[in-house]
Order: C-alpha cells, then structure tokens, then sequence
C-alpha cells in the first residue's frame, strides 16, 4: 500500500510542477496533457490531464480541474535540515502568496511558518525540528 497526495489546481498545474521541481527541488516524472491521451481529448479539456512528482522524499500528483479551489484544511508539510533552508524556501513560496503565520522560532522547530502558495497550495514548513 502507498499513499500519496493528489493536488488540483484550476488551470495552472504545470505552472506549479515545474515551479516546484526548478525552485524546490523536486522531480516531475511524468506530465501528460487532457489532449496528450489515447484517442485524443473528447470534452475538450485544456491543460494537464496528470502530473506526478518526487518531492521531499513524497509522491505528489496533480492534474488541472475545473473551477478547482486552493486548498483549505490540508497542508504539505515540509521539514528541512538547516533554518536558512527553511528561511529561503519560504522567501519563494510567499512570493504572491498569503501567510497563515509568519516563518519564527517555536517550542518544536527553528523556523516554522504557514503559508499559501500563489498555486493554492498551502504548506507548513519546519527546519530543523527541535528535540523534544
């Protein structure tokens, strides 16, 4: 069994994926598009059919939905090795985004912040966690 996170997005799919794997790190393996299909696109779709994705050691797929909406009580959580990490990838990831808590020094991490990106996806990001 394998459980892994699947994102919608209304439109800019592919945006995100390569965004996410230039900027962060991650690896896009496979990105296909609604006309790329056996048989072509019949309900004339536009944009990705399905995108998959490594990131942080995670699976993540996608696809672009209509009238898809940015994510509201689920979070990507990701925790890096060092605060600076921390720090830079919330620098990229607030850019045109909203922060839910600013990135600061809590009880169980050096740098923890809460976030949505400009995609709609909606992050919490830890480095390093603290030993409790």
């Amino acid at each position: 069994m394998h459980l892994h996170t699947y994102l919608n997005f209304p439109g800019n799919c592919e945006e995100a994926f390569r965004f996410y794997e230039q900027r962060l790190g991650g690896k896009i393996s496979m990105l296909m598009h609604h006309g790329d299909q056996p048989g072509g696109d019949q309900r004339g779709l536009k944009g990705v059919l399905h995108a998959r994705m490594t990131l942080g050691g995670a699976d993540i797929s996608g696809a672009d939905v209509p009238n898809a909406e940015p994510m509201r009580s689920a979070y990507l959580a990701l925790t890096t090795d060092t605060a600076a990490e921390a720090e830079r990838l919330y620098a990229l990831l607030t850019e045109g985004g909203q922060v839910f808590m600013k990135m600061e020094e809590t009880f169980f991490a050096e740098r923890f912040g809460m976030l949505r990106d400009r995609f709609g996806t909606s992050w919490m990001l830890l480095g390093p966690a603290k030993r409790m």
